[in-house]
């Protein structure tokens, strides 16, 4: 095998990480805090950004609007490498999806956030869960203590669900610091970091 064809098969390698969990689910690294979290939605991002590097990058978005930085990671990694930070792509796990479908969109997010890190950037987990069946490794690939992030959207049309799942969060995880995408619940412990949509918006010229 050439060598060219050995370092293609190594990029696209899924495995190729350190990975925790019954499947195997990619670790993305503990890093510390940032200074003045402000964050872009992915879909705003430029090939040459002017005015918002100092932003991270957010996915809460609809999957098709980022299904391909998993499909073809190289191509997006200059674009995204200008910015301050990023956290890893939101996946859906709809409550009728089949479970294979949402371990792969958990195995998916870490993936992700693990190829940045390993190309130097810095990156939090985005942590999302479904029904309880999802508890079992929708944690996976989130060391402890570590800054993550959450998203409230659609969240208020089930309180009691999403914050069960909070809870757990919380309990499997103890992340140091919750970045939160909109507006949390009273009921929320934790140090958190909310980020509203509006202000996300505001960073795009």
């Amino acid at each position: 095998m050439h060598s060219n064809e050995v370092r293609l098969k190594q990029t696209f390698l899924r495995n190729e990480y350190p990975c925790s969990g019954k499947w195997n689910i990619p670790i993305v690294k503990r890093q510390p805090i940032v200074s003045d979290v402000k964050l872009i939605a992915c879909s705003d991002t430029k090939s040459k950004e002017e005015y918002n590097r100092e932003c991270g990058v957010h996915f809460f978005v609809d999957d098709y609007r980022f299904e391909h930085i998993y499909d073809n990671p190289q191509k997006s990694l200059r674009k995204y490498s200008q910015y301050k930070f990023l956290l890893t792509p939101d996946y859906s796990l709809y409550a009728d999806m089949p479970l294979w479908r949402q371990i792969e969109n958990i195995a998916k997010n870490r993936w992700c956030g693990a190829y940045w890190q390993s190309h130097g950037l810095t990156v939090y987990p985005t942590v999302s869960w479904g029904l309880a069946p999802t508890y079992d490794f929708c944690f996976d690939g989130v060391e402890q203590n570590a800054v993550v992030a959450i998203g409230m959207i659609g969240c208020k049309k089930n309180k009691t669900g999403f914050m069960r799942g909070y809870d757990a969060m919380l309990e499997r995880l103890n992340p140091e610091t919750i970045i939160c995408f909109g507006t949390p619940f009273a009921e929320m412990r934790g140090n958190i970091i909310p980020v509203d949509y509006f202000s996300s918006r505001k960073a795009v010229r």
